[in-house]
This record gives structure tokens, C-alpha cells and sequence, in this order.
């Protein structure tokens, strides 16, 4: 069974170089992405991190939709505790009526959490690895330690305004669903317009990596939903069965919907494949140590990297859980992913040093994918 193919894209920098050249690689790879014959091109958001340019996905996606024609584009995601309901719906409303009918608003929860980061957040449980029908589910990682720590306060103090409380997700969600269909009102008899906003064209999608409040929501909702392995492999099969089970029909889908991530690296020949993802546990690692992720770094910075056995065991989920291969090895994983998780679509995100290696990676997996 095929289903459709999509791209994540962080706008990553490399070592040694600038936000400019990871933005320029990003209109770049969107142009080459519609060639290939991608579904969608999501952008993701992520702050004060040295190795991610794509901190501003509407900015960004608007870029992308002047110099490409009819792929869809979207968030992955749009933190609703950053951002206002109107903010969501004015952005996204704006690219909407400059370019009709091609956007995504995927929305996350998890800059919610930093609202309270200098509480005691909750435990997660940890569960051991384990291979399901062919798929490998890892040992969960905990962020707990990276959202208690004095760093991620400090990016919380930047990224909110003083005082503010975000709305939770399901609150967010209904004032941006009341905001598209418009009017807004309070009851009183008075009401507000998002100028641009109301009435646009826009699939809404929420993303998350367990099966807590966002994969709850969406199925309550009737939304489509999308799940994170590459982010949180060891959460993904949760994720989609609570999706499910707290699904319900609505204007929007008949039935569940989802599309599941994966981190891929593909060459001509998994020697090849292996050799140029020398580099991602190096920075994977950077992500893992709450240092935030760094600029790519290449092959040869990697390889002078001295791990000790406690770096490798932080990385070590992610490593096992990248698909890199040739086209074929890297479909097969693919296949046991969509296969196990019951996914309806793929989201596959990839990390390389070199642009036209990732360039080739996409172009090698669409062409494999087709058949």
C-alpha cells in the first residue's frame, strides 16, 4: 500500500555556515520537493536553538509558497503557547488568501509545559525496548531534566510575555476554529474578525509524541493527527491508539487520519547512506544534553568526536531508530512503519552535511516510494 509522502524541514544550519544559506537550502529543496512529487512540505519551530533557522513558520512558509506552485505547505507545528489563537488564524489567514487553498495550520502543545518550567513536572513512565511486528520501539528518553533546568527558564522568560498563561490546547484549538468560521463573539453581543483569516482554506493538524492531551484532542476534535517517531520512538504506537480511541467523526474526517514521522538518510548503497550519517549522533547528542540542537556538523568533526558510553546510551534510541540506507532498505523500514502504526501518511525529515546529499536523498526515496 502506498500513501502519500511528505518532507519536515528544520532549515538546518551547518557548521561553519549562517541562517541565510539553511534558509536559501530550504527554498531550494521545497522547489526540488514538488518536482519529486512530495505531498506536503512542513516547516517546523523551534527557538533560541544555534543549529535551526526555522523559528517563524509563517514567515518562512510564505517564502516557500512564492517560488513553488502546488505542493502543500504547514507547520510542524505551531506552538500554541508562544502564540495567540488570532495570531494563528491572522498568519495563516494572510497565506491563505495570497495563496489559496495549500496550507496546513499543524499545531503542538509543548511549549505549554515552559509555562510552568520551574515546577516539578510530571514523570513519565519509562518502558523498555521492544520490536512490534518488525518495528523497533525503544527505550523512552525523558526531557524532564532539560525542562527543569535554568536554561530552558530563561527561554521561557524570552518566548512569553510577562504574566501570560496560555489557554491549553482544546481552549486554543475552539478559539481558532471559532475564528476561522467567524464571527468571534462574547456573548454580549459583540464580535470580532480575523482580517485576513475568517473563512480560510486551511486543514488543521495537531501533532504530539505520546498519547497525552494533544493525540486526545485531536480525536475528540475529529482532526487529523500526527505522530512523532522520529522525535519520541518510543511513544508512537501510544500516540496513535489514543488518537484513535478518543476519535470522533466531524465535519472534517468520517474517520482517523494519521501521518507518522521518520528521520531517513538515503543513498545508492547503505555503505554510502551509513557514511554520510556519521554526523547525526553527534547531533542528536547536542538536542539530548538540553544544549540545543547545533549546527550540522560534517563528517569529519564527527569522526574526531570522543563518545563516552553515557553519550552514547542518551543518542542511543534515535540512532537505532534513523532509517539510512539505499532506496530500498530505507522504503522496506518505511513500509514496517506505516505497516505497524496503521499510518494513512509518511512525514520523513532528513539531516545531512552536504545540501545536494540531501537533495538526493529525497529524490532517490520519491523515486523508490513510486515505484
Amino acid at each position: 500500500m502506498t500513501v502519500p509522502l511528505s518532507i519536515l524541514d528544520l532549515a538546518g544550519l551547518v557548521s561553519g555556515g549562517t541562517a541565510g544559506d539553511a534558509l536559501r537550502r530550504t527554498l531550494d529543496l521545497a522547489r526540488q520537493a514538488e518536482q519529486f512529487g512530495y505531498h506536503r512540505y512542513w516547516v517546523a519551530e523551534h527557538h533560541l536553538t544555534p543549529g535551526v533557522a526555522s523559528s517563524q513558520p509563517a514567515l518562512l512558509l510564505g517564502q516557500i509558497a512564492a517560488v513553488t506552485d502546488h505542493i502543500r505547505l504547514g507547520s510542524g507545528a505551531v506552538q500554541t503557547g508562544f502564540l495567540t489563537p488570532l495570531g494563528a488564524v491572522e498568519q495563516f489567514g494572510m497565506l491563505d488568501a495570497l495563496y489559496p487553498g495549500r496550507f496546513d495550520l499543524g499545531l503542538g502543545r509543548s511549549a505549554q509545559r515552559r509555562k510552568s518550567v520551574l515546577a516539578e513536572p510530571a514523570e513519565v513512565e519509562v518502558t523498555s525496548s521492544r520490536v512490534v511486528d518488525g518495528l523497533l520501539i525503544p527505550e523512552s528518553f525523558s526531557f524532564q531534566p532539560i525542562l527543569r533546568s535554568a536554561r530552558s527558564a530563561l527561554f521561557a522568560k524570552l518566548l512569553t510575555q510577562p504574566g501570560a498563561e496560555p489557554a491549553d490546547l482544546a481552549a486554543a484549538l475552539s478559539d481558532i476554529q471559532t475564528l476561522l468560521a467567524g464571527p468571534y463573539t462574547d456573548g454580549l453581543g459583540n464580535e470580532a474578525r480575523a482580517v485576513p483569516g475568517e473563512g480560510a482554506d486551511l486543514q488543521i493538524w495537531i501533532l504530539g509524541s505520546s498519547g497525552g492531551e494533544s493525540a486526545r484532542v485531536a480525536g475528540a476534535r475529529g482532526l487529523p493527527f500526527a505522530a512523532n517517531y522520529h522525535v519520541a520512538p518510543a511513544r508512537v504506537l501510544e500516540a496513535v491508539e489514543a488518537y484513535r480511541e478518543a476519535f470522533r467523526p466531524s465535519a472534517t474526517l468520517s474517520e482517523p487520519h494519521v501521518m507518522v514521522s521518520a528521520d531517513v538518510l538515503v543513498a545508492e548503497d547503505d555503505e554510502t547512506a551509513r557514511h554520510l550519517a556519521i554526523p547525526y549522533p553527534l547531533w542528536v547528542r547536542s538536542v539530548r544534553t538540553g544544549a540545543g540542537a547545533i549546527p550540522y556538523p560534517s563528517i569529519e568533526e564527527a569522526q574526531r568526536f570522543e563518545w563516552t558510553e553515557d553519550d552514547r546510551k542518551l543518542v542511543a534510541d534515535r540512532v537505532a531508530t534513523q532509517f539510512a540506507g539505499s532506496p530500498a532498505t530505507v522504503v522496506e523500514r518505511l513500509e514496517t512503519l506505516r505497516r505497524v502504526t496503521g499510518a494513512d501518511e509518511l512525514l520523513v525529515t532528513t539531516m545531512t552535511y552536504d545540501h545536494a546529499d540531501r537533495v538526493r536523498s529525497f529524490e532517490l526515496l520519491a523515486k523508490e516510494w513510486r515505484g
